[in-house]
């Protein structure tokens, strides 16, 4: 297994985004092509963010109940935990590379990982972080 998936939150907040239709269709494709093949990684810092936003941020929250279950299916891929570690490295990548504070934290968590790619739309498609590339999977994605 060569190819390792980082997904960013948006991208899991999209599999329940009903005004979203095309980028929902697109979260989906994601994680029935990857997921099975064990290459999807998350940390603890997607799946809180995720929770909070389905059921606070989205035009049709959520129900607690099936955000939590959402959360408890997607836990089981791999997950990579935010420790003091990885907090530091996240400061560190802050500052130097002029990134917010939880961009440079999930940079970190894939990056601990060992991820290929970090599929997101809040970071520049293509850019680089030691040898990390920054996919974003809904750039030439239509309305329709």
């Amino acid at each position: 297994m060569s190819e390792r998936i980082f997904l960013d939150t948006n991208i899991l907040v999209y599999l329940f985004d009903h005004d979203s239709p095309v980028k929902q269709r697109l979260a989906r494709e994601i994680l029935a092509k990857y997921g099975p093949t064990g290459s999807l990684l998350l940390s603890t810092q997607v799946l809180q963010e995720f929770y909070v936003t389905v059921t606070k941020k989205l035009a049709v929250p959520l129900a607690v109940e099936a955000a939590a279950q959402a959360v408890s299916d997607l836990a089981a891929l791999p997950l990579i935990p935010i420790d003091s570690a990885l907090i530091l490295s996240a400061i560190r990548r802050s500052h130097m590379a002029r990134l917010s504070f939880w961009d440079a934290l999930i940079i970190e968590a894939a990056l601990a990982g060992k991820a290929t790619d970090l599929y997101s739309e809040d970071l520049q498609h293509h850019q680089q972080f030691d040898g990390l590339r920054i996919v974003n999977p809904f750039l030439f994605a239509t309305s329709t």
